[in-house]
C-alpha cells in the first residue's frame, strides 16, 4: 500500500528518474504534486508495472495531478558531468517547470543535490512506498520510452524500441557491428570487457 505523503500539511512533490543505467539516450526525470485525496490502486513502482499498465496510468496521473513536469539531460551533458549529476540535474529541470513551487520534496534514492532552499527527504525504493514518487516514476519512464521509440526510427539496428537503450544482447551486437551513434553515452563502457574482442551469439 503506497503512502499518500510524508509531510501532511504542505505541498509535496515526488521526484524520480528513468534511464540512468542506459548506454544510449537521455536521462529523464519527473516531478509530480498529487492532490491529498488522490487515489489509484493500480499505481506502483513503474518497474513493477507492465508497459501497458504504465501507458494507461500516464494520462490519468497527468490529468489528476495538481502539477507535473518532465526534465531531460542529453548524452553530451551526461558525458560531461556524469550520470549521477545528470540525474539530479534532470530532477532540477523538472522542478523548474512545475507551475506550482512545492514546499517539500520526496526523492527516490539515497542521494540528491539540494534544489533552491526547499527541504527534501531521500527515500530508498521510494517509488514503491509513496504515491507521488511512484507517479513520477511512471511519467519519467513513459516519456523516456516514447523518446527512445523516436530514436529507434532513426537507428533501427540497435533495437531501441525493445531495449530502450539498456545493455542487451541485441544492443551490444549492434554496437560491435556498427559502432556507437550520436545518442550513445561515450563515457560509459559500451561493450563489456569480455565482449570487446569476441562476440558469440
Amino acid at each position: 500500500m503506497l503512502l499518500p505523503y510524508l509531510k501532511r500539511d504542505c505541498m509535496e512533490a515526488g521526484c524520480d528518474e528513468a534511464g540512468r543505467g542506459c548506454l544510449a539516450g537521455a536521462v529523464f526525470a519527473s516531478a509530480v504534486i498529487l492532490p491529498p485525496d488522490f487515489v489509484c490502486e493500480e499505481l506502483n513502482d513503474s518497474k513493477q508495472l507492465s508497459e501497458k499498465q504504465r501507458n494507461a496510468l500516464r494520462p490519468f496521473i497527468e490529468k489528476e495531478a495538481i502539477a507535473w513536469a518532465i526534465g531531460v539531460v542529453f548524452p553530451d551533458e551526461i558525458d560531461r558531468i556524469n550520470i549521477l549529476n545528470a540525474s539530479f540535474l534532470a530532477m532540477h529541470h523538472a522542478l523548474d517547470q512545475l507551475t506550482i513551487q512545492p514546499q517539500h520534496l520526496l526523492i527516490d534514492g539515497n542521494r540528491f543535490k539540494p534544489y533552491k532552499d526547499i527541504p527534501y527527504a531521500t527515500i530508498v525504493k521510494g517509488d514503491g512506498k509513496y504515491m507521488s514518487i511512484a507517479a513520477a516514476s511512471v511519467l519519467a519512464k513513459t516519456h523516456r520510452d516514447e523518446y527512445m521509440m523516436h530514436l529507434h526510427e532513426e537507428f533501427p539496428s540497435y533495437d531501441w524500441k525493445n531495449n530502450k537503450g539498456y545493455p542487451t544482447k541485441n544492443h551490444w551486437k549492434a554496437i560491435k557491428e556498427f559502432g556507437p551513434t550520436p545518442y550513445h553515452r561515450m563515457s560509459f563502457t559500451l561493450l563489456p570487457e569480455d565482449k570487446q574482442l569476441s562476440f558469440e551469439f
